[in-house]
Order: structure tokens, then C-alpha cells, then sequence
């Protein structure tokens, strides 16, 4: 067991826990706070200062043109920009130009038609936390999306026009894909 004067606790303090810094704003110490979203500087004297920095500062990077590219929209280059779900391709020409470069992956799946517009596909989409899902090609109109791959064929029980591929521990199996019925073919 260490004792509490060991040179190991007094070198090395925790990596948030920084040397004492002021507040710009009041001139208090900084202090490390929690919150749902992770930890934060905030100022001693909150509530009466209410002066807050992330821990983490992320950097802004700026936007690369892509030389020779052409938005359809309106004409003006093309560059690679972050946003906040990472990295894309979008006109130059933002605000007046919305024009965004949509990533191949959206292919539709072996031509699924969406069982609730039966107008759209099914396409393979990510979601901003990186999870597959797959959801109707004629988003906004149509909100049908499911988490796992989808089959075409019919249920046995209920009659619905799709089936869910399901890995489970005795192997793949297919699933309803409505939420009402959800049995195993």
C-alpha cells in the first residue's frame, strides 16, 4: 500500500486537473465540472459567473476546394467541408446553395420496395453514431426505416410484405418486419 506522501501522487495529477487558471470573465479559478456530456472548465463563483470551456478544444478545419468539380445547383466549386457529423462534400456557394454530394452507399437493396409508400426502395443508410440502418429512398414523404437487413418475402402469419434477416444464437432467422407481429418465420 502507498503512503499518501509518495512522490507517485504528487507528480502526477490527473490529466483534467490542470495548474490553477483564472476565469477571463471574473478573475475566480477554473474548476473541473461533470455533466451528462462529459467534463467542462466552469468558473468557482457559478451562479453569479456563469463562464464555461470544454475540455477537449476541437479545431475547426477549414474547407479544401476541390479544383475542376462544379455544384449542379448553381455552378460554384465544390468543396470538402466538416460538419457536425463529420466530413462532406457541399457547394461553396452555402447559404444561397444547399447542395450536398450524397455518398454511394445508398444504393437501393436488390430493389426492396418500402412496404409502408410502396412508391420508394430500401436503402442502407448511417445514422450520426455510425450504426447501419436501412429506411425508405423517399424520405421526407415517407418515414419507414428498420435496424436490421431486410428480405424480401411475405410473414406466414400476418401477411406483411417484408422480412427482417435477425442473427440469433442458433443462427440467422428471419423476422416480421412489423412491430405488431414480429414472429420467426
Amino acid at each position: 500500500m502507498s503512503k499518501p506522501d509518495d512522490p507517485l501522487f504528487t507528480r502526477h495529477e490527473h490529466a483534467l486537473e490542470k495548474a490553477y487558471e483564472v476565469c477571463p470573465d471574473c478573475g475566480s479559478e477554473l474548476v473541473v465540472k461533470h455533466s451528462k456530456a462529459g467534463a467542462f472548465f466552469g468558473c468557482a463563483s457559478y451562479p453569479q459567473c456563469k463562464y464555461t470551456r470544454p475540455v477537449v478544444e476541437h479545431q475547426k478545419v477549414e474547407d479544401k476546394i476541390l479544383p475542376g468539380s462544379e455544384c449542379p445547383d448553381c455552378g460554384h466549386e465544390l468543396a470538402v467541408k466538416q460538419g457536425r457529423y463529420g466530413m462532406f462534400i457541399g457547394c461553396t456557394n452555402f447559404p444561397a446553395c444547399h447542395h450536398i454530394e450524397h455518398q454511394a452507399q445508398q444504393q437501393p437493396l436488390e430493389q426492396i420496395s418500402c412496404p409502408s409508400c410502396r412508391k420508394g426502395s430500401l436503402v442502407e443508410r448511417q445514422s450520426r453514431f455510425g450504426k447501419t440502418f436501412y429506411a425508405c429512398d423517399n424520405y421526407p414523404k415517407c418515414k419507414f426505416a428498420v435496424n436490421h437487413q431486410p428480405v424480401a418475402g411475405e410473414c406466414k402469419t400476418c401477411g406483411f410484405p417484408l422480412l427482417l434477416k435477425r442473427q440469433m444464437a442458433a443462427g440467422e432467422k428471419l423476422q416480421c418486419a412489423q412491430k405488431k407481429c414480429s414472429k420467426f418465420q
